[in-house]
């Protein structure tokens, strides 16, 4: 075990003080609130599809939302609990902070699941497009965040590589002119955590916001713990033809892990599943993001947005989860700019076009401690510098082609240089095979073509085929295995058609989604740690979604997922000890449930509280690529509450998984044994937030 850990104590001291300092200048400035208007909210839009406010109705295609009412009462403890809440979506929680997901696809890893999603911070990315992270949401501070934005299928033209399956973007409150102070703290069972947001006017038009989430987590686990820090400062500053907002955000992360439980259902024997067959594992990780989106008002059509940006990371963890039982330490800093150009045209058309620039420079190395057992070699498996130069301009354009018709066109053009150093021999070790030095390129063209109709008011159906594809991840291309040529592999490429409808009728809203997706050069690893470069899987599947309020103070939300994920290739395997792992085309993709779903009864009463019962559904999975292990699913229910107890304090509670539900939050199969992430048994939390 890494005996090293964080001084949390210190900075949460250094966290107190920033927000003491902060909360000081909002009193100083409290004269000025008089002279400042009262922000205006604006009706229910959505910024991802066009990085600018666009009513949903005018969307062709899907974007769901969650609110900030909705992750203040969630309180999430990993992403999943909040995003497993969005139809289409299915986010595994394995041990602390780590997490897999899909998006109208299977569970994915390895550098299938760096790449296939989009993880966006205010619309741009956490992380370089070919240095991914398939825990990568946990650099978001989605605790203190004013909404989360999901789009389920291909992004727009907006977007390029990793928006393959869908992107899910954390957008950060604006600062506000009018002062205010929130402070909150929960804890519970074997968890402390809390955050504090600041925020007012400095100047006239100038204002600020400072927000702060510190997690204290001792797990159900043995010899596991998670310890977390994240902040957000911004700043907005308005005129008459311009605006800004300044941000910066980061977060520490420093984390024991708790490795997989084998054996059949060894989740359902709690001593087994509260142990830790790998008490040395670790994760150390941090980020730094800062950004500067500037928006000009060159006419009342025509609107210049220019954000650069910069990030910087850094992660060192014990890969648990293969037999060798490496240390990878990898980093990457990056510097770009996303440009867009808004023009209104008569008639109600409009046009964006832009263009994004991205440089990268980042390392990986990756060694095994262990003796060489196999083909598994002791010493350095890999050790590589590389550089990545993403170049990508784009035009989207939407048409408003009848009174209640809008059609959106769009294409993409994504040109990516990768510059590759060996740092290590240039051979082949047991499975590693080091490649010597070279560069890629990869050259991508991604259109879109969407129509949305408004059938009578509040009702709308859509339709729309995209193409999404993605440069490989740097360790798709370097990470190679003996049984790869180098240089063998192409871009990941996904063909999408979409139909749908949605529909406001009095106090009921209801969407409804159909989806059917063919992938090509589909990148894995199989469960013996061999990557395959050319596979082809096709998705299909029915999204719903609904919300309703009913009598007596209760209202019922529901969403729902039914979806095939299938292999569309042969990959025999000769060896019956490895039978798990043969691949026939038509069989399910493995951990790809074919129903998923979520509901909702919330019930508001005496004016001042709320409670809310949810239940979660996952269906059964097979945990193989041969589709002959399965695991069973399961049913888990969850209790939160609110209770205002003034305009200023607030009371919170929970109890997650009422029933004592013994579950898998991860189910596998990998060298020929079952293997899990275990469920938490029943805990409760209590908590409290105070504003002034």
């Amino acid at each position: 075990m890494k005996n090293t850990r964080p001084n949390h104590l210190g900075l949460a001291v250094a966290a107190s003080a920033l927000l003491a300092a902060t909360a000081t200048f909002a009193t100083t400035s409290a004269a000025q609130e008089a002279a400042t208007e009262s922000a205006v909210e604006l009706d229910p839009v959505v910024i991802t599809a066009t990085r600018s406010p666009q009513p949903q109705s005018e969307l062709a295609g899907n974007t769901a939302v969650v609110d900030s009412e909705e992750i203040e009462l969630v309180s999430q403890d990993n992403p999943a609990e909040l995003l497993n809440r969005v139809p289409g979506v299915y986010v595994h929680s394995n041990d602390g902070q780590e997490h897999l997901t899909s998006i109208r696809s299977p569970v994915l890893t390895g550098g299938a699941g760096q790449g296939s999603f989009l993880y966006l911070e205010d619309g741009i990315p956490l992380r370089a497009a070919g240095w991914g992270n398939v825990n990568g949401l946990f650099d978001a501070q989605f605790e203190t965040a004013e909404r989360i934005e999901v789009v389920r299928g291909p992004g727009s033209a907006l977007y390029g590589s990793n928006a393959v399956h869908g992107l899910i973007n954390v957008i950060t409150p604006d600062p506000s002119f009018v002062a205010k102070r929130t402070l909150s703290f929960e804890t519970g069972g074997h968890r402390d955590k809390g955050t504090a947001d600041v925020t007012g006017a400095i100047t006239d038009n100038t204002a600020y916001r400072a927000s702060v989430a510190l997690l204290e987590d001792e797990s159900f686990r043995e010899h596991a713990s998670v310890g977390q820090q994240k902040a957000t400062i911004s700043l907005l500053h308005e005129s008459d033809a311009d605006t800004f907002k300044f941000l910066v955000s980061g977060q520490n992360l420093n984390q024991e892990t708790a490795g997989f439980i084998r054996g059949f259902e060894a989740y359902r024997q709690s001593d087994i599943a509260r142990s830790n067959p790998n008490p040395e594992a670790f994760r150390d990780a941090w980020s730094l993001r800062t950004s500067l989106r500037w928006d000009r008002e060159i006419s009342p059509a025509m609107t210049l947005s220019v954000t650069p940006f910069a990030r910087v990371n850094d992660m060192e963890f014990l890969r648990h989860f293969v037999p060798d039982q490496s240390l990878e330490e990898t980093g990457h800093w990056s510097a770009g700019a996303l440009t867009s150009l808004y023009v209104d045209l008569d008639g109600g058309h409009s046009i964006v076009a832009g263009l994004d620039l991205e440089y990268t420079n980042g390392y990986l190395k990756e060694t095994q401690s262990r003796p060489t057992f196999g083909t598994f070699t002791q010493g350095i498996h890999y050790d590589f510098e590389a550089t990545q130069t993403v170049v990508a301009p784009y035009v989207h354009a939407e048409w408003q082609v009848a009174p209640k018709t809008r059609v959106t066109t769009g294409v993409r053009f994504d040109w990516t240089r990768y510059d590759y150093d060996n740092r290590t021999a240039s051979n082949t070790v047991g499975r590693f095979q080091r490649a010597a030095d070279r560069t890629d390129d990869f050259f991508n063209v991604t259109p879109k073509l969407g129509i949305v109709h408004e059938v009578k008011d509040g009702t709308e159906v859509y339709a729309n085929i995209a193409r999404a594809a993605r440069a490989p991840q740097v360790t798709d291309l370097y990470r190679l295995q003996r049984n790869q040529v180098v240089g063998d592999i192409d871009s990941e490429t996904l063909d999408s058609y979409e139909i749908g409808a949605r529909t406001q009728v009095g106090p009921v809203s209801a969407s409804l989604a159909g989806f059917y997706a063919e992938k090509d050069n589909f990148f894995f690893r199989d469960a013996d740690g061999f990557n395959v470069t050319d596979g082809e899987t096709s998705h299909r599947g029915i999204e719903f979604d609904g919300t309703a309020d009913l009598p007596l103070g209760f209202d019922l939300g529901v969403s729902g997922t039914y979806a095939v994920h299938q292999y569309e290739f042969d990959r025999p395997i000769t060896s019956a000890a490895q039978q798990t792992e043969a691949i026939r085309s038509g069989t399910d993709v493995d951990t790809a449930p074919r129903w998923t779903g979520n509901a909702r009864l919330g019930w508001e009463f005496m004016d001042r509280a709320r409670a809310e019962l949810e239940y979660v559904f996952v269906d059964e999975y097979f945990v193989d690529a041969a589709n002959i292990n399965e695991y069973d699913g399961h049913n888990v229910l969850n209790l939160r509450a609110r209770v205002d107890v003034t305009d200023n304090v607030q009371v919170t509670g929970r109890i997650m998984n009422i029933g004592n539900v013994e579950f898998a939050e991860r189910a596998d199969f990998a060298f020929r044994s079952f293997r899990y992430f275990p469920g938490e048994p029943r805990t409760a939390y209590i908590g409290t937030s105070v504003s002034f």
